[in-house]
């Protein structure tokens, strides 16, 4: 692995807070939204840490982080757009927190792809990105994902639908 750049500690610093973030804002308020400050902050911060990585070309030019980039800024505009602009209705939540949710699975996977190729310094845990070890991590991510949109999915059809 080549040597971190301060460009890439701060990315991966900025990253690692974005993360805690996003955390802190489902747990308290159940969906990811630029309506509330930790929403805000998360937003921000992925944008920063999307922005950064496409200036990042440790591995020799555009690569997979680059294209989880590109799609992360999409998602943040995608949810952004609906959360201000509810085009299509009562349906513009579900596009905002399916957007915002995707950026948190988006900084998961090159997260654990970073760690598991650095460390621990001198005997990764893996030196391939077709590793075992490394798809077994985002399968489990990806299932994360699935359940838990579909818990905040549930969670909006219950708050527009009380009974």
């Amino acid at each position: 692995m080549p040597p971190m750049t301060v460009l890439g500690w701060f990315h991966t610093v900025v990253g690692a807070a974005a993360i805690l973030m996003a955390i802190h804002s489902l747990y308290h308020h159940k969906v990811l939204s630029a309506a509330t400050a930790s929403g805000r902050a998360y937003l921000l911060m992925t944008l920063f840490v999307a922005g950064s990585a496409l200036m990042i070309y440790n591995q020799g030019g555009l690569g997979p982080g680059h294209i989880l980039a590109v799609l992360t800024l999409l998602a943040l505009t995608t949810g952004y757009f609906f959360e201000r602009k509810p085009v299509i209705g009562w349906l513009s939540k579900y596009v905002q927190t399916a957007a915002y949710t995707a950026t948190l699975l988006f900084h998961m996977i090159p997260a654990i792809t970073d760690f598991l190729r650095r460390l621990p310094v001198g005997d990764p845990f893996i030196d391939s990105f077709d590793s075992p070890l490394l798809r077994g991590f985002y399968a489990a991510f990806l299932l994360a994902f699935v359940i838990g949109l579909g818990v905040q999915f549930l969670w909006l059809r219950k708050r527009t639908n009380p009974s």
